[in-house]
């Protein structure tokens, strides 16, 4: 408990951290510091002794006290010069003086001693009740100060951990929106290549069905031939009708995803609808042997829908209850009214659905069997296709199974249109001949089979024909026949189609010329930009002949097309192109 001055020159000697309060007695007697001492004696104080000023500036150096108990009168300096000399330092500054003194009772001497900043004034001999008192007042004071100095110092390092923890989060915050950042770019850079695959697919894809297309329609226009003919020339269109549905669908799921379809609408009769779907399924279905019940209403039903769309949702739904039914199947369509809704069914006796993929068929790629144990091809892609088109018609879809080998039904819930009578709807361009026409055409196309079979299908049915492969030759061509039309290929070499068109449209023979882009890129920008090339029409390979022929019927030569006819990506253009 009693430290000796010489031992705590060296440094602390009491436990650390054991609680006990420092007061540093100084006296030049020793047997007064005992008496202290024995006044003083607590477990809770640590009393470390002082015979001269200069052992009290050493310990003070050394060591933190909570009070000084202080001599005035000794040898060399006295207690004033010494508490002044401490109160100069900032870091004894604050320690708590009791003078202690005999000879000193002047009033003067008691000012003097405060004046130095001592806190009390005793006089010799000490009355150990009030020293104890007053020493037991600083030593609480001190003890307090101490715990507020220790919940500080945690305050402050709960606080330093708290903003460590804080500019860790924002650290951290700051990275996941870079990551997430960086991840949506790669995203979009992903989606955007996507796209472009895409796009470049379809067209590499459509580019050899347009002489495929072409040659088709050359057989159908030179007449009679034999039955092994007719079965060849139907397996090929059937085919080739197939693999450009593929295509579309594969661009419209993608358009889908990127929020780039707008459904135009119009007021229809779902009957129509169904007989578009069924006319273009037939060939499948009867390829297949299967039996196609439709059962529709009484009077309209009048839907606010896209037609082409809305017969793009059926014929999926009936080419997929072929795909998936035995040979000489059963195929019911039937629609009714419900509230105010349309419900139209599509069941088939097929190979069903299990239950446990009944709530996936409707996913992206998602097929019912493996590709290798299935006997009929697809990528997975019509449901979803069919799932996102009618919920864009504000409509539902369900599928329906008891199980394998049980058939499955879909269900399509169509909000009705407001009213009951629906326009006049003409007849199909498959129910008037192909129209004939006297022009001069010029074919444009590096694809050789592509651009023959072009020539050949428009000279079948009177027209003069020259052909080109290149851009350059096109423009030359263009110049020195002065065609009334030009079916023009985008993609060509030395010169592009857009370059052909804006040089044609900068002379003025060419400002009448009909400029027709004949081509597999089909996006919205490549319309947009060949509209703003100087194209009349944009036509996405294989092109349908009859909707082409319908077209060159509204050439007046040396006057262009009427402004009334088809524009670029018409309604009319498209679903006659889809249709086929």
């Amino acid at each position: 408990m009693i430290q000796d001055i010489a031992e705590s020159a060296g440094g602390p000697t009491a436990p650390v951290g054991d609680g006990r309060i420092n007061i540093l007695i100084v006296d030049d007697e020793p047997k007064n510091l005992t008496v202290l001492e024995t006044i003083l004696d607590d477990p809770e104080y640590r009393l470390v002794r002082a015979e001269s000023a200069d052992q009290a500036l050493l310990a003070l150096v050394a060591e933190k006290f909570a009070l000084l108990i202080l001599d005035i009168r000794m040898p060399g300096m006295t207690g004033f010069e010494l508490a002044l000399m401490i109160k100069e330092r900032k870091r004894t500054a604050g320690v708590p003086i009791i003078f202690l003194t005999a000879y000193y009772s002047e009033d003067q001497h008691v000012l003097e001693g405060y004046g130095t900043g001592a806190v009390d004034y005793l006089h010799k001999p000490v009355n150990p009740t009030v020293l104890r008192s007053k020493v037991a007042v600083f030593a609480d004071l001190h003890r307090k100060s101490r715990e507020v100095a220790l919940a500080n110092l945690a305050l402050l390092a709960e606080v330093t951990e708290r903003r460590r923890a804080e500019e860790r989060l924002r650290e951290l915050n700051e990275s996941l929106e870079r990551r997430v950042s960086e991840r949506t770019e790669a995203l979009r850079e992903s989606d955007r290549r996507k796209d472009d695959f895409l796009a470049t697919l379809a067209h590499e894809l459509r580019n050899p069905l347009a002489p495929v297309r072409n040659a088709v329609e050359v057989l159908h226009l030179k007449g009679p031939d034999s039955p092994e003919v007719k079965w060849a020339r139907g397996v090929i269109d059937r085919q080739m009708h197939s693999m450009s549905r593929l295509i579309d669908d594969l661009l419209d799921v993608s358009r889908i995803s990127r929020g780039k379809i707008e459904l135009r609408r119009e007021r229809l009769d779902l009957a129509d609808v169904v007989r578009a779907a069924v006319e273009s399924s037939r060939p499948h279905i009867e390829k297949l042997e299967h039996e196609l019940i439709v059962e529709l209403p009484p009077g309209p039903i009048v839907l606010d829908a896209d037609p082409t769309r809305l017969a793009q949702v059926l014929l999926n739904l009936l080419n997929n209850a072929a795909k998936f039914s035995a040979r000489g199947g059963r195929i019911a369509m039937t629609a009714v009214r419900s509230g105010d809704e349309v419900v139209v069914s599509v069941k088939d006796a097929g190979i069903g659905i299990a239950a446990d993929h009944l709530g996936s068929v409707f996913e992206m790629f998602s097929q019912v069997e493996a590709a290798l144990s299935r006997s009929q091809g697809g990528l997975g892609i019509g449901l979803s296709l069919v799932k996102r088109l009618v919920e864009m018609h504000g409509g539902r879809v369900e599928a329906r199974s008891e199980g394998l080998d049980k058939g499955s039904e879909f269900l399509i819930r169509l909000p009705l249109a407001e009213g009951s009578s629906p326009p006049h709807v003409p007849g199909s361009a498959g129910d008037t001949p192909v129209p004939a026409s006297e022009l001069s055409v010029l074919v444009v196309d590096d694809n050789t089979d592509s651009a023959l079979s072009m020539a050949m299908l428009l000279e079948e049915v009177g027209n003069r024909v020259c052909v080109a492969h290149d851009g350059e030759e096109a423009v030359r061509s263009a110049g020195e026949n002065r065609p009334d039309v030009v079916l023009l290929d985008i993609g060509l070499p030395k010169m592009n189609g857009y370059d052909v068109a804006r040089a044609i449209r900068a002379v003025p023979w060419g400002r009448t010329m009909v400029l027709i882009a004949v081509t597999g890129w089909g996006q919205d920008e490549d319309k947009r930009k060949a509209h703003e090339a100087g194209f009349d029409r944009h036509l996405v390979k294989p092109v349908d002949p009859r909707v082409l022929m319908d077209l060159l019927s509204t050439v007046r030569p040396g006057s262009g097309m009427p402004a009334a006819s088809t524009r670029i990506g018409d309604r009319t253009e498209r679903r006659n192109i889809r249709d086929q």
